[in-house]
């Protein structure tokens, strides 16, 4: 009897939730969920996506940000401006190794040697590399063949550095010479190589997206542009063909890691404006959530290499143009990934919000939510009315027992009657009368 029952009252039950359920606004079911959803760890919101960070809502904070960035970056070039290779200004430049017969060479004692011999200083000398690997690197402004002999025998009588065949030898010190128009047809390939490239990504975004999505990718990769050559001209790094050349890589890195933000994005966004669930500002923040952890890891399985590759460039080989290559690439994946997160989908967001079609949409999502707003506060949800009505239409015999159901008048004058164990009423009269 208590199991037929229970199923009864089950059933009637299952009758008012499908009634609360056709009447219920759908903006009050979904925060109903999400106010029961479990919360998370940090890890675990990171790795699942679910638009837990909020990125888009704070945008003005990370314009404040990008802003501030750029600031700086612009001032170090106008005021700072680059320190570019011999090969950009031309110039010369004598290699010798470090260690000789007369001992361990210090770039002190290189840069006085130079000095006594010339009369002039040169423009920088630095040590590349460790070990027996390791070499003195001196550049300068364009010598004469008479003052570069004059330098060649004053480094070995000085030092006596070592051969291939470990005895002192002359002809382990090297020199080269680039002269300056050399460098200006290096400088003005370069520029050319930007640009070619800057025009065939804008062809390619400009076919692929809409325009507002062209726009903030085109305007993402400038910002990249000028972080990186602001971060060369602060910290002082050399500008050579190599970096010029790792520059349209970490563009090109950049591109793609916008493109795989900007897909989810216009995923999620497709159709927006024929549903009221979510703004499309959410929708594009529930993106870079879904995102954020893909674009963090392809960063670290590039940047993994890339600090292999300037371990061994500088440490290991002494190799200048490895590293170079390396030190450019792992700026620019850098200032990728955080443009690519927290500046180009913001700037995105921002244009659309300027038409008149998310215009209107925010307007009736905030219209949409006004009734479970009431609902939190205390004012009466919309459809009870409705509720009541499918309440009383539910029969007072589907109650088991002469239970009454919710809502419903038990009869004038009835009286509940024991069941049998079958769960129907005994005797010939199921009611009696007073």
């Amino acid at each position: 009897m208590a199991d037929t029952n229970a199923d009864t009252n089950a059933d009637t039950n299952k009758d008012l939730d499908t009634a609360t359920e056709a009447t219920e606004p759908e903006s009050t079911a979904v925060e109903a969920v999400d106010t029961q959803l479990p919360q998370h760890n940090f890890f675990v919101r990171l790795y699942t996506g679910t638009g837990a960070f909020e990125v888009i809502g704070r945008r003005k904070m990370w314009y404040a940000i990008s802003g501030l960035i750029v600031g700086i970056a612009v001032a170090s070039i106008l005021l700072r401006g680059f320190t570019f290779g011999i090969d950009f200004e031309g110039g010369t430049k004598v290699s010798m190794p470090v260690a000789g017969a007369s001992g361990i060479a210090t770039t002190q004692q290189v840069e006085d040697v130079f000095s006594k011999t010339l009369g002039k200083g040169p423009e920088s000398v630095v040590q590349v590399g460790n070990g027996s690997a390791a070499t003195i690197q001196i550049r300068s402004e364009t010598l004469t063949n008479q003052q570069t002999a004059q330098l060649r025998t004053a480094l070995f009588e000085a030092f006596k550095p070592k051969g291939s065949d470990g005895q002192p030898s002359e002809t382990a010190i090297s020199d080269s010479a680039v002269s300056e128009t050399w460098g200006d047809q290096i400088t003005k390939k370069a520029l050319v190589a930007l640009v070619v490239f800057l025009v065939l990504a804008a062809i390619y975004i400009t076919i692929r997206y809409e325009k507002y999505m062209a726009i903030s990718a085109l305007t993402t990769l400038v910002f990249d542009l000028v972080v990186t050559a602001g971060v060369y001209s602060i910290v002082g790094f050399e500008v050579t063909p190599a970096t010029v050349i790792g520059l349209l890589t970490i563009l090109g890195f950049s591109l793609y890691d916008t493109v795989i933000v900007f897909d989810k994005v216009e995923e999620n966004t497709h159709g927006f404006e024929h549903t009221t669930r979510r703004t499309f500002a959410e929708q594009a923040n529930l993106a870079v959530n879904q995102t954020f952890m893909r674009s963090i890891n392809t960063s670290l399985i590039s940047v993994l290499p890339i600090l292999a590759l300037i371990v061994v460039a500088v440490w290991l080989l002494g190799v200048g143009t490895l590293k170079d290559l390396a030190l450019v690439q792992f700026v620019g994946i850098m200032v990728g990934t955080y443009s690519s997160i927290f500046f180009a989908t913001p700037l995105l967001v921002t244009l659309r919000e300027r038409t008149d079609l998310v215009r209107s949409h925010n307007r009736r999502v905030a219209n949409r939510r006004k009734p479970s707003a009431k609902a939190k506060a205390g004012a009466p949800a919309a459809g009870t009315a409705e509720l009541d009505e499918a309440a009383k239409s539910v029969p007072a015999e589907a109650a088991v027992g002469g239970t009454p159901a919710v809502g419903a008048k038990p009869a004038p004058g009835a009286r509940p009657v024991r069941p049998s164990r079958t769960g129907k009423p005994t005797g010939k009269h199921s009611t009696r009368r007073r």
